[in-house]
């Protein structure tokens, strides 16, 4: 544990050298306040929108943002380090290569945690201190929202280790990165979409869509926080919430399984690769 907690120190302190915790933390809340303050859109007036609709906005950022931002802080932990060879020195130290496969998910997953708090927060802070009359429910809504925004991050964290286990340069890891993002953020989605409105019911039925939308980590994701009729009628997967029948806690551990099993074969890849 000692070790582990050494690289996971280590890799947060770079980032703070690399101020990849400043950037991402003033995105997150510029644009979470953006959303906030700006997204009257779907509830049809100027004013403050209320936190279920800022909670379904920001669940709609996290899609595309989140898996970016921890696809580009992972994808040459590995293989960068290789690269500089700042690997071979670490590994002269007494430590295992799961050591340093498991510190430095920790310290990235504490980045991407503290910059999604810090930035979901400026905007819960924000609609707290202007809109009255909020319910716990909504409250509770949001904070799953941030929490699962975490996990999501883990999981494409867990991806770029396993692409930087497996290629030999850099530029490789970050093209692969950059076509993982297009799959699992925008290309899936449009073929899956492409397929319900092709198939209308008649060979994806119920159990074949819940195992479609569970290979997509950011459907799972969709999945955990859109929950009312109203988040699904505002969220383009819509029709497919209303046909999936996964409980909350099936969903968690599909976040849970896209994590361990790309970390674990980030591990096992990165134990028998040649320095």
């Amino acid at each position: 544990m000692r070790n582990l907690m050494i690289v996971a120190r280590k890799e947060i302190q770079e980032g703070l050298r690399n101020r990849w915790v400043l950037a991402t933390t003033l995105l997150l809340a510029a644009l979470a306040l953006t959303l906030t303050f700006l997204g009257s859109a779907p509830t049809g007036n100027v004013d403050v929108p209320s936190l279920e609709v800022v909670t379904v906005s920001l669940s709609s950022l996290t899609i595309f943002l989140v898996p970016l931002i921890a696809l580009l802080i992972s994808h040459d932990a590995i293989v960068g380090e290789m690269e500089r060879g700042t690997m071979l020195l670490l590994l002269s130290y007494p430590i295992g290569r799961w050591q340093v496969i498991g510190g430095k998910f920790i310290g990235h997953v504490a980045i991407l945690a503290f910059a999604t708090l810090l930035g979901y927060g400026a905007a819960a802070a924000a609609l707290f201190a202007t809109t009255a009359g909020i319910d716990d429910a909504s409250w509770i809504a949001f904070a799953s929202m941030v929490l699962s925004s975490v996990l999501l991050g883990s999981v494409f964290i867990a991806l770029g280790y396993l692409v930087s286990a497996l290629v030999q340069e850099r530029g490789t890891a970050g093209g692969i990165a950059v076509g993982i993002w297009l799959l699992f953020v925008l290309l899936y989605d449009m073929a899956l979409l492409g397929l319900l409105v092709v198939d209308q019911g008649r060979i994806v039925g119920g159990g074949a869509l819940n195992a479609l939308l569970l290979a997509n980590p950011t459907d799972v994701y969709r999945l955990l926080n859109l929950t009312s009729g109203d988040v699904s009628a505002l969220s383009g997967m819509g029709s497919a919430v209303q046909q999936a029948a996964l409980p909350a806690g099936a969903l968690i551990a599909a976040l849970i399984a896209w994590t361990a099993v790309p970390l674990t074969g980030a591990a096992v890849v990165f134990a028998r690769r040649e320095l």
